[in-house]
């Protein structure tokens, strides 16, 4: 069985679906802080907080293959604003997964990681093999859950993959699943809500970048690709050993402002926005190189422009406007 802690949330639920399709057995963890029951689907859900030891070997119960872990806070912002959040569930709790993991005898973990852990790129695309300087405790919360794999990869003779997602967008083609944060900070849902006039306006954070319009450069990639990528690094455990990191992207760069055109075509709405200050702790480019993973894992991204990504982005959040019925009130 294949244990997806976070799996109600918006990649792993993704990545859930994907193991339904394949009908590769697996139970879905998450407290349903930030995830929600109903994007977990015909999974089997085991409500459990990872900071919480006891209530966590409810999914050790039966013997666990593999553990993709998905129970991540996001926000850079809050992590500026409250760090030891981060650490402890971030850190701390996946340290507690782990060895609750080891202890019930699981070797194989596919982790959740991000382009954050580079922080400001010396050159465009990044390979897996650049420089480690995170600029905000969420790029280093996840540095940090990368080398304690590495780490225990040498000292208990575990497997794992860390894939480093650059910018995760869409949602399934299907119509099924979607984004779905509460707040929502991430741009292209943002930018959608301003299009079908669910709030006021976007606010693009700094124009004064070196870009070619000023606005920061991110790669997006599409949330299904994503869910490929854990399958095929699933199989890759079966035959390597080892911690291993590759980057997840499309390997194309596009500003923010251009994001908002292709916004405003797709919807066929303007976006309204208003410049603000720049975020501490936001690179002004992040584009990856793919080579590794497309190489190493087999992946190939079936949907890589970003017409496609906003395209599945916005007919999800037209039927769903309000985000999954089954939000809890926080």
């Amino acid at each position: 069985m294949v244990l997806v802690v976070g799996g109600a949330g918006f990649v792993g639920s993704h990545v859930a679906n994907a193991l339904r399709a394949k009908k590769v057995p697996h139970a879905v963890v998450d407290n349903l802080e930030n995830g929600h029951a109903s994007a977990a689907g015909d999974s089997r859900l085991i409500r459990a907080d990872i900071r919480d030891p006891d209530s966590l070997r409810q999914g050790f119960s039966e013997p666990v293959e593999a553990v993709m872990i998905f129970s991540g806070y996001i926000s850079v912002g809050e992590s500026y604003r409250d760090p030891l959040k981060y650490y402890d569930n971030n850190v701390r709790g996946v340290i507690e997964l782990l060895r609750c993991a080891i202890r019930a005898g699981t070797h194989k973990f596919v982790f959740s990681s991000s382009a954050a852990v580079y922080g400001e790129p010396d050159a465009i695309p990044i390979e897996e093999d650049h420089p480690k300087r995170p600029t905000n405790p969420y790029g280093e919360t996840k540095l940090a859950v990368e080398n304690a794999l590495r780490w225990c990869a040498k000292a208990h003779g575990i497997r794992a993959v860390s894939l480093r997602y650059f910018n995760a967008a869409g949602a399934d083609p299907d119509g099924l699943l979607g984004e779905d944060h509460d707040p929502e900070e991430h741009l292209i849902p943002l930018a959608i809500d301003a299009a079908f006039g669910r709030r006021d306006r976007l606010v693009v954070f700094g124009d004064d970048y070196d870009t070619p319009d000023g606005s920061c450069i991110r790669d997006y990639v599409h949330v299904a690709d994503l869910a490929d990528a854990h399958i095929d690094a699933l199989r890759f455990l079966e035959e390597n050993s080892g911690a291993h990191e590759f980057n997840l992207g499309s390997g194309q760069g596009f500003s923010v402002k251009q994001v908002l055109n292709v916004v405003s075509d797709v919807c066929g709405r303007q976006v309204p926005f208003e410049v603000g200050p720049r975020r501490l702790g936001d690179p002004a480019r992040l584009v990856a190189s793919n080579a590794r993973a497309k190489t190493a894992l087999g992946w190939v991204p079936k949907f890589p422009d970003l017409e496609t990504i906003v395209a599945h982005a916005a007919a999800w959040r037209e039927r769903n406007p309000h985000g999954y019925a089954d939000k809890l009130t926080r």
